[in-house]
Order: structure tokens, then sequence, then C-alpha cells
């Protein structure tokens, strides 16, 4: 039997970065330490960790959602992953023009403004 702690965390450091999760586990608290070990188990070791998708499309479906669902402090750290799981700023583009034909123009004009200022911050110059 795996460990689904250990597991997701190996996927969660891999798609997110380091920084970024051991910023979230600095954070964690008494009182979001169930929280964090739910993320931990069931997004990224359940689901972000099968073999039904490549990470790439996973990333595409992720942006998708929390552009329609308006998850803004979101984007950003999803941005982030879909780079380094291989999306290219045309591509993440595509994305974002998709969801926003279904999800609408406002929720699509936010994302592209995070989007935006996320790949500039990776040094992304077609984002500039």
């Amino acid at each position: 039997m795996t460990d689904s702690y250990a597991d997701g965390m190996a996927v969660r450091r891999e798609v997110l970065g380091d920084e970024h999760v051991d910023r979230a586990i600095a954070g964690t608290t008494e009182f979001t330490r169930p929280f964090q070990d739910y993320i931990t188990r069931a997004a990224w070791g359940a689901v972000w960790g099968r073999d039904g998708l490549d990470r790439r499309t996973r990333s595409c479906i992720t942006l998708a959602v929390l552009t329609a669902l308006g998850c803004e402090n979101e984007l950003a750290m999803h941005v982030r992953a879909a780079v380094s799981n291989g999306l290219s700023a045309d591509e993440i583009s595509e994305v974002l023009l998709q969801t926003g034909v279904y999800a609408g123009v406002p929720r699509a004009n936010a994302a592209f403004a995070i989007a935006k200022r996320t790949l500039a911050e990776l040094g992304d110059p077609t984002a500039s």
C-alpha cells in the first residue's frame, strides 16, 4: 500500500514547486491542517497523481475551471504550474480564450490579466 500523503506531496511539489509548497506548509495551523492534509491526499495524490491524463492536460482543465468559477486567488499559482507542466504562453492564452466563450468574457478578462502579470514575472517576453 502506498502512502497517499507522501505521494500527494511529491506531485504537489513537482507541479507547484518547493517554494510554494514550503510556504503553504509553513502557514499551516491546527485550524488549517485538516484541509492541507485533504488537498495533499485528494487533489495532489488521488487526482493529479493518476495516469489517465497528462499534467499539461490537467493544467489546461484547471485553468479553465478556475477561470470559469472566478477563482482569481488560485490562478497565478496555476499559471506557474501550467508553465512548469510545459504549456506556452500562447497555449495558456488559447485556454483562457476558449473558456471565455463558455464561462463569460468578464471571467476570462480577469484571468488574462492575472496570467499576463504572472507570465511577465516568469520572464516571458510575449506577455508584456
